[in-house]
């Protein structure tokens, strides 16, 4: 990739959830300005919030100083106008996983952000290029799928459709390592590279445990010592969000046709009664904290 480009120092976020505040948070400490932008006032209050105790916790642990903690935190904004993502050198959105509400985000944007050198979305399961179809040029849109926790986690998969132009795919990628992440390259096919792996994983493990086959324990205990996973596919489901995981399961499912991608009973089932994983505190496990 070139290095033409690594010259981004305003970011836009949309979206102040899990995964938009860890982006800004990783821009942030990468000495980038950063605009965070969500409807809800309270949500950029929360996100705030989250954004300074990560950045305090790693002065604590001396990762960083506290000086560069105080400049990370002043080179964040907030604003519940999309009009605050104009002057932005790159844009990523993160809001939820709804196509025509990423149809009309990404059409406003492309004439709001006429600086912006990459329009990407955080998507972890739709169409790049259907996100991008109500624009009129969308030779700046990419996907830039970070892992939940962004802050935290290296990779980021680099989603190339076939309407990107060179130039933005350049751009994004060089923003990705210029943050210290790990970029990959991948085509704009259904749930790209990790989740086409793991959704079906985690289906499986859910089966398991609805057939009654083994405990949720035995099950992640089992793939950590067997396969050498840091962690079970059950624990990773709690982790991810399991209305995450029913929702690219679906979509996935519309897309490929794959029987095996059907969600099983007990997915919908903690869905439907509000046991989401860890954000909630309960999932398939107990969470306390």
């Amino acid at each position: 990739m070139s290095d033409g480009n690594a010259q981004v120092k305003r970011l836009g976020v949309l979206g102040g959830g899990t995964m938009g505040s860890g982006i800004a948070q990783t821009a942030l400490l990468a000495g980038l300005e950063v605009s965070l932008v969500d409807v809800e006032a309270g949500q950029l209050e929360r996100a705030r919030g989250v954004i300074q105790g990560g950045v305090e916790r790693l002065v604590s642990r001396e990762r960083i100083s506290a000086e560069q903690g105080d400049a990370a935190m002043a080179a964040l904004s907030t604003a519940t106008d999309l009009e605050a993502l104009a002057g932005s050198e790159g844009v990523i959105e993160a809001v939820s996983e709804n196509i025509e509400l990423k149809q009309g985000i990404f059409e406003r944007l492309e004439t709001l952000c006429v600086d912006a050198k990459f329009i990407a979305s955080n998507t972890s399961s739709l169409s790049i290029q259907e996100i991008a179809q109500r624009m009129s040029d969308p030779s700046r849109v990419v996907g830039l799928h970070y892992f939940n926790p962004a802050q935290v986690l290296p990779l980021v998969e680099v989603v190339v459709p076939l309407t990107a132009s060179d130039d933005a795919v350049d751009a994004a990628w060089d923003f990705v390592e210029a943050t210290g992440k790990t970029p990959v390259r991948v085509k704009d096919t259904p749930a790209f590279i990790v989740n086409r792996l793991l959704v079906p994983f985690c289906l499986s493990a859910l089966r398991l445990w609805e057939s009654g086959v083994a405990t949720a324990e035995d099950i992640d205990r089992a793939c950590q010592l067997g396969l050498g996973h840091s962690m079970g596919p059950l624990a990773t489901a709690d982790l991810v969000g399991l209305d995450v995981l029913l929702d690219v399961a679906e979509s996935m499912q519309r897309e490929i046709g794959d029987p095996n991608l059907t969600p099983p009973t007990i997915l919908r089932r903690l869905v439907s009664a509000g046991r989401l994983g860890r954000k909630t505190g309960r999932g398939i496990y107990e969470h306390s904290g």
